[in-house]
């Protein structure tokens, strides 16, 4: 459910809009009106006119009918390709494909769309969706990580080209859970690396999330199990400065008190398996 809202505010305004007038521009601080939208649906002819199917696909719309209200939009292009409506019903159809958890199409469709009209009033909001048809094709922390990769990629694209927008605002917060989710990646598996007793291997992951996710909430964990391995290799100096950089920038943390308490006296890691709060949320979330 979360994950659609912030679509479905753009899509409102668009709704009630007529070439010529603002779309998902508007959106920034505005709000749509539902009223005026259901009414041109309900008054109009859903003849072969651009009007017409325009007007189809929008009821199709409301009624979640996404299949439905793709094809109203897709043959507007193919029937009347020049008309006033045709540019608006590309970015509509993009829409109603991601609304069908089409990534690939809408996808394709947003490319077209920012190619052919680079300049056009919404082309921040066709941007910004083109971003969420990668986001949301994010797995698990367990799969492969290029989805992830290529949202983030296309995220900040967004932060880059409309940076005071409501889009941009909303795709840094996406750019954080995208890094978190590529630390998790890498936290498990150093963590089997460190079940199989493969240190060397297990070290490399945990430093590249010190050093690469510096402001997820996998750090504290990751400098934890370093200061594990250190100690199981005998490499004392090397876990005391690990635990003391742990200590300096988390010293509230139960990852901490951990590492304190194997430096103090071997004492078992308490939070050892527990997935960090940022891992718990993702969980939830998505």
């Amino acid at each position: 459910m979360i994950r659609r809202v912030l679509p479905l505010l753009a899509l409102g305004l668009g709704l009630v809009a007529l070439p010529g007038c603002s779309w998902f521009s508007d959106w920034d601080g505005k709000q749509s009106s539902l009223d005026a939208e259901r009414r041109v649906a309900a008054n109009a002819t859903y003849d072969n006119t651009p009007e017409g199917l325009y007007a189809a696909g929008v009821e199709a719309l409301q009624a979640r009918r996404f299949a439905p209200a793709a094809d109203y939009f897709d043959q507007i292009e193919r029937d009347h390709p020049y008309s006033t409506w045709a540019t608006n019903a590309k970015l509509m159809s993009a829409y109603a494909e991601y609304q069908r958890n089409r990534y690939t199409e809408a996808i394709g469709a947003l490319d077209r769309f920012i190619q052919l009209h680079p300049a056009h009033r919404d082309i921040a909001y066709a941007f910004y969706l083109r971003a969420l048809c990668y986001y949301e094709q994010i797995a698990d922390a367990q799969r492969d990580q290029r989805p992830t990769e290529q949202a983030m990629a296309a995220l900040q694209d967004v932060v880059n080209r409309f940076p005071d927008t409501a889009y941009a605002r909303d795709a840094r917060l996406k750019i954080d859970l995208a890094r978190d989710h590529l630390a998790g990646k890498e936290m498990n598996i150093g963590r089997f690396y460190q079940r199989q007793r493969l240190y060397a291997a297990a070290i490399g992951r945990f430093r590249r999330v010190v050093e690469d996710y510096q402001t997820t909430n996998h750090v504290p964990e990751a400098l934890h199990r370093l200061t594990e391995i250190y100690l199981t290799l005998g490499l004392t100096e090397e876990a005391k400065k690990t635990a003391s950089v742990l200590g300096h920038n988390f010293p509230g943390s139960s990852w901490y008190q951990d590492s304190y308490a194997l430096l103090v006296d071997g004492a078992p890691a308490s939070a050892q398996d527990r997935p960090g709060l940022m891992a718990r949320a993702w969980n939830w979330v998505f």
